[in-house]
């Protein structure tokens, strides 16, 4: 079975968890919604597209391997914005600062960051009926909107080098996957034991697998609407290198 493989890699990354109240929390490792929204990103489709967005939903399988999970850096953040007021539309900063000063209202949240950490992503198609791993691989080496990790602010720090690799399943391809070294950039925290995650069945990662060696999480990361910003959960499994099995 054929796999697109890719490595992601930046000075800070901020992969979001459910929000509450005023703090923005990050997973040390990509959601699937940051890794959807990134091959959309790179295939250019717009987050108003709803149907494109749910289909890509639903052909690929997605697995990370952690190879760092970086430090965890806390950002205290503010914004400023006025409420709306009747159909009058806001359309610049000035207006918002100048016209709606009296109604400016002040937000304060904290907002965590991964700084240095490494991933790699394989994805699997369960269909080619609209995009092909080929595709994907050239819209990720020449992408039509910017590629970020997680937020706007996060750019990548090193090239993805994505490849297509044959294998029996995530285990293997990447075994296989080999990428440039990273010791020409800052690196910033120590490397860990590698973790993998993935969706499906316990043997989608490797059928010699027991399933007594992996933990089944619940995360809040399937998109429902790119529009409304809308989530909900699904089952992701886990297994750290060195484990039995």
């Amino acid at each position: 079975m054929d796999y697109l493989i890719f490595r992601l890699y930046g000075a800070m990354a901020s992969w979001g968890e459910i929000a509450i109240g005023e703090s923005r929390q990050s997973s040390s490792y990509p959601s699937k919604s940051a890794i959807l929204g990134l091959l959309a990103a790179a295939l250019g489709i717009r987050r108003e597209e709803e149907t494109a967005h749910k289909r890509l939903g639903e052909i690929c399988r997605i697995a990370v391997k952690q190879v760092s999970a970086g430090n965890s850096m806390q950002d205290y953040h503010t914004t400023q914005v006025p409420d709306s007021v009747g159909k009058f539309h806001y359309r610049t900063r000035r207006d918002e600062v100048v016209a709606g000063h009296s109604r400016l209202g002040t937000v304060l949240s904290t907002r965590e960051y991964r700084c240095g950490a490494i991933a790699w992503v394989a994805v699997r198609l369960e269909s080619s009926d609209s995009w092909r791993l080929s595709d994907m691989q050239a819209a990720l080496l020449k992408p039509r909107f910017h590629l970020y990790l997680g937020r706007k602010s996060c750019p990548l720090a090193a090239p993805m080098e994505p490849k297509i690799l044959q294998g029996a399943g995530f285990r293997e391809v990447f075994s296989q996957f080999t990428c440039s070294d990273l010791s020409p950039y800052k690196l910033i925290g120590g490397n860990t034991k590698p973790v993998y995650f993935w969706e499906g069945e316990v043997s989608d990662f490797d059928s010699q697998l027991e399933a007594r060696h992996v933990q089944t999480l619940t995360r809040h990361d399937e998109p429902l609407s790119r529009k409304r910003w809308q989530f909900k959960q699904r089952l992701e499994h886990c297994y750290l290198e060195g484990e039995a099995g």
